[in-house]
């Protein structure tokens, strides 16, 4: 039996997939996470095999949470969902370390596929997906190039900049990560430098695009 844990911050959404994965007869979905904070820490204390973890999430977003997970070296195979399929998610989200990159307009068989595929230590990626990698490794981009700035941010920064677009404020950040909110400011400052965004406003825009937070956040 597969055990297995599910991080999505919609709860109807939670319960879609929890019918479809307990119908299949052998997963056992052991819990729910409702954030990405909340996943790893439900990782660290189920011990679940795989994760199947939606990458738009607030405070820790999937692919982050996947990050905290891999440094933790917990021993669980990730499988992200996306409504998206942009390159740079994608790079993103292997990067990580996942297992998985499930569409949710994709048919619900290839979720199962994914699990099952990641609970053998296999990789399952939607076909656009799989499109994707296969344009990567045929057209490699030139030494020393990234498909997105992102990947120039420290784990600390990514976290930083999503709770900065979902309008946290300087000290409620620095209380919820336990830093000061004049670190806080700090990577504030070194966070636009790097992305070349000359206000908040930018920043926010750049998280949007990115897909470190939902496309319909101001």
């Amino acid at each position: 039996m597969i055990k297995l844990l599910i991080a999505e911050d919609h709860q109807m959404v939670r319960a879609g997939l929890r019918a479809l994965l307990e119908k299949a007869g052998d997963i056992e979905v052991v819990g729910e996470a409702s954030n990405g904070q909340e996943a790893v820490l439900l990782t660290q204390k189920l011990a679940p095999h795989v994760l199947v973890m939606d990458i738009r999430m607030p405070i820790l977003n999937g692919i982050q949470a996947a990050e905290r997970i891999r440094g933790l070296k917990l021993p669980v195979n990730i499988v992200l969902l996306s409504m998206f399929s942009d390159e740079g998610l994608v790079h993103q989200a292997l990067k990580s370390g996942a297992k998985g990159y499930v569409l949710k307009s994709a048919a619900s068989e290839e979720l199962l596929w994914a699990v099952r595929a990641a609970h053998r230590g296999e990789t399952f990626l939607s076909g656009p997906v799989s499109a994707i990698v296969v344009d990567q490794a045929l057209n490699p981009r030139m030494t020393g190039t990234s498909p997105d700035p992102f990947d120039n941010l420290s784990p600390r920064e990514k976290e930083i900049l999503q709770l900065i677009a979902e309008e946290h404020t300087s000290s409620e950040i620095g209380s919820m990560l336990a830093v000061s909110e004049k670190t806080v400011e700090k990577h504030r400052a070194h966070l636009m430098e790097k992305l070349g965004a000359k206000n908040l406003a930018g920043l926010v825009r750049l998280a949007v695009k990115y897909g470190l937070v939902d496309r319909e956040t101001p």
